[in-house]
């Protein structure tokens, strides 16, 4: 009796995961029998994989020096990260990290029009 039971619970989480997957979508095919068989449509993830996201954080990341660059200007840019330069060693490495690179110059020179 509780090998019939165990069956039974096995049966029915089987179930349950099938009919949470059918919630989904589902295709229903007939057979050469004449059996109806209902199987649940394969699910698409969507979203962002780890390379577009690092991408799009890279991206993000430039265009928020960009923007800093070409809404302050290069020369009080270069003063404030001298005195950044200047600080304890964390200010050190942002200064490090916000420095000017030629994709923030390139970004910087084309969002300027748009700016000003």
């Amino acid at each position: 009796m509780v090998e019939t039971h165990d069956h039974f619970t096995k049966r029915l989480g089987k179930l349950g995961r099938k009919h949470e997957k059918m919630t989904h979508g589902y295709t229903t095919k007939v057979g050469k029998d004449g059996l109806i068989t209902v199987t649940p449509k394969a699910r698409r993830v969507r979203g962002v994989s780890g390379i577009r996201l690092l991408l799009l954080a890279g991206f993000g990341f430039f265009a928020i020096k960009a923007f800093m660059l070409a809404s302050t200007g290069p020369d009080a840019y270069a003063d404030r990260l001298a005195a950044l330069d200047s600080g304890t060693v964390f200010e050190r490495a942002g200064a490090k990290v916000m420095g000017v690179d030629p994709i923030t110059e390139r970004l910087a020179h084309l969002m300027g029009p748009i700016l000003r």
